[in-house]
């Protein structure tokens, strides 16, 4: 009857440490997509030392994040009695983490590049700033990131690196998880269809450009007619989108 019941404790702990991380990967989309979009007012004419800090709070935020999963996502792979189905909800996971890992390192170095050309250290820095027109700047983006809560209440990890470190470590990461876990990336399956949501129903599939892009305009008489009449005039289509 203990065995028992330690069996029943065990698959409800794993089962909500699988949905921890469900709602990290949820968080940690959100936080990523903040600091992306506050990285693109780096160098413009919304560019200070608040949109700096504000980077810097964003990426503690998702450090902790990546730190937290990653241990758990490599605890539970390293389970061999585990249901079918909850070990393929967690290697979705790790896919779609090593995916947002990827991307994360790649805002980081553009972060690190874009602060090493547009320096403000001193005042007469911002005037080598790009004036884009831009207004407002990244404190309501930084607003959201911070609303975004962690599944797991206390903090994890090490002290957070500086950017080029967390470059760095952001490789080991991906590494340790290739070394560790041996899903091939081609195994995990999705659940769904891909851009389906931007999918119509069948029917429309066999459009033709033209059928798509045809736009009605009514001439002088106040007759409707056809944009362009000639059926492999392709230009002509694009053309009346224009205008």
């Amino acid at each position: 009857m203990n065995r028992w019941r330690r069996s029943v404790g065990e698959i409800q702990a794993r089962r909500r440490q699988v949905s921890e991380c469900e709602q990290a990967q949820s968080a940690l989309s959100k936080v990523t997509a903040c600091y992306q979009q506050m990285a693109t007012c780096l160098g413009s004419n919304t560019d200070g030392s608040s949109l700096r800090e504000e980077l810097e709070e964003t990426r503690a935020l998702a450090h902790r994040i990546c730190t937290g999963m990653h241990r758990r996502l490599l605890a539970l792979l390293a389970e061999t009695e585990q249901v079918q189905e909850d070990r393929e909800q967690v290697e979705r996971m790790w896919v779609l983490f090593l995916c947002a890992l990827e991307n994360f390192q790649q805002d980081l170095r553009k972060v690190s590049i874009l602060q090493e050309t547009f320096p403000l250290g001193q005042r007469k820095d911002r005037r080598a700033l790009v004036n884009t027109g831009a207004t407002g700047g990244g404190s309501e983006v930084a607003g959201r990131a911070a609303t975004v809560q962690t599944p797991w209440v206390t903090t994890e990890g090490e002290k957070k690196p500086d950017l080029k470190s967390h470059v760095l470590e952001i490789d080991g990461l991906l590494q340790e998880m290739l070394q560790r876990v041996n899903v091939p990336l081609w195994s995990v399956e999705p659940t769904q269809n891909a851009w389906a949501e931007g999918c119509g129903d069948a029917q429309d599939e066999d459009d033709t450009l033209e059928e798509i892009m045809e736009v009605e305009v009514v001439s002088q008489d106040n007759r409707a007619s056809g944009c362009c009449n000639h059926s492999n005039c392709k230009l002509g289509c694009i053309f009346c989108l224009l205008n």
